[in-house]
């Protein structure tokens, strides 16, 4: 079947979500269907609609292409009609708009079937303190959304939400593509250093000065070990400034190490070094409590000890992980390494208990079935 990967922004080779998307992209086509991918490109500030290598429309520079690029999707629906594309995957940019809602009601008036992916859900209190151009985009999304909804057939989310906006959901975790994520290769020895690794987006749930305070804690106490904080990924502006201004003031610059944007054999190097993964520590912050990270399975995959203060149903009960709690206390550093000193952590083990079960092709099969595509 002819299918479309739809979503409303670019890639870009360090991101996380970017590599997510690769991931699923490639599943859905190991898994049969003939699938392209629309997305934007912004090279040297030029904004083109793609499909794949091909140009399905240029919106040139400046105010006129930024404007185009969000309202302009006609280009779309043109070219699902004229290359008889039954199925698209769209991935939920809290972009519910009049536009929008006019393209997926050209898209069911030509009998498109229409799959929604909300990344995380609910995900309102996330905007909680952010800067206002934030806050007016969840205000006009919260005043199209259920409008959207109705336009589309199913919503994937990774919460146990069995329907969202009064539209049934289909309930999947979130996958990792083995063949592209390299296991640690060693143990390290950690009697004198204890290397903690977060590898993140940044976003206040990420809860990442949980760990900074933790940390200035640790060290304002008797301590044997030398604890090393990897930080790796950009972020909110404001959210970066807080935790590094948090790090200057405790004087804890040798500790806290801001990594930047981080792929390939660097990253896999700087996994190799690192001993602990440290997931989301403040889903609380955004009024979550169940969901199912990329970040845990990236670090299961990796093949280390991770902690999270999120229900994770995934994880939940495997004996590598220890929970933070969803609260705003400072992260108890002397307990990560006791846990981590209490067992022998072997990498290959830990990448075992998801391998059967948290592939993407897993995953997105699992979508496909339950979209009812293959009966068509």
């Amino acid at each position: 079947m002819k299918a479309l990967f739809l979503i409303f922004h670019g890639f870009e080779e360090f991101n996380g979500i970017s590599k997510k998307i690769r991931y699923q992209i490639n599943a859905l086509k190991e898994c049969g269907l003939d699938l392209k991918t629309c997305f934007l490109d912004d090279t040297s500030n030029h904004k083109r609609r793609m499909i794949d290598n091909y140009i399905l429309k240029d919106y040139g520079n400046g105010l006129r292409g930024k404007i185009l690029k969000r309202i302009e999707f006609s280009s779309i629906v043109d070219y699902v009609i004229k290359n008889d594309i039954h199925f698209i995957y769209m991935r939920y940019d809290h972009n519910a708009n009049p536009f929008t809602i006019y393209m997926l009601n050209r898209l069911k008036k030509h009998n498109v079937k229409v799959i929604m992916e909300i990344p995380t859900y609910p995900y309102d209190q996330e905007y909680k303190g952010l800067p206002m151009p934030y806050q007016r985009i969840l205000f006009i999304d919260k005043c199209f959304r259920k409008i959207l909804a109705k336009k589309i057939d199913k919503v994937v989310t990774f919460s146990d939400y069995r329907t969202i906006w009064e539209r049934p959901t289909i309930r999947i975790s979130n996958g990792i593509d083995f063949k592209q994520v390299k296991i640690k290769s060693c143990i390290n020895d950690t009697n004198n250093e204890f290397h903690m690794i977060g590898v993140a987006t940044m976003h206040p749930w990420h809860g990442f000065d949980r760990a900074i305070e933790g940390l200035a804690n640790y060290y304002k106490s008797l301590h044997k070990v030398e604890v090393y904080f990897h930080i790796v990924g950009c972020g909110v502006p404001e959210v970066v400034e807080k935790y590094k201004r948090m790090v200057a003031n405790n004087n804890l610059e040798k500790f806290i190490i801001f990594h930047g944007a981080m792929f390939g054999e660097a990253l896999d190097d700087l996994f190799d070094k690192s001993d602990f993964g440290i997931g989301s520590l403040a889903r609380h912050r955004s009024n979550i409590t169940k969901i199912k990270t990329l970040k845990n399975i990236e670090y299961a995959a990796r093949g280390i000890p991770f902690v999270y203060s999120e229900i994770d149903d995934d994880f939940e009960n495997m004996p590598y992980i220890i929970k933070a709690s969803p609260d705003d206390t400072p992260l108890d550093i002397d307990k990560l390494i006791s846990f981590y000193h209490s067992k022998k952590f072997m990498p290959s083990e830990i990448r075992a208990t998801i391998e059967s079960t948290l592939s993407w092709k897993q995953q997105m099969q699992h979508v496909l079935d339950e979209s009812d595509i293959n009966q068509e």
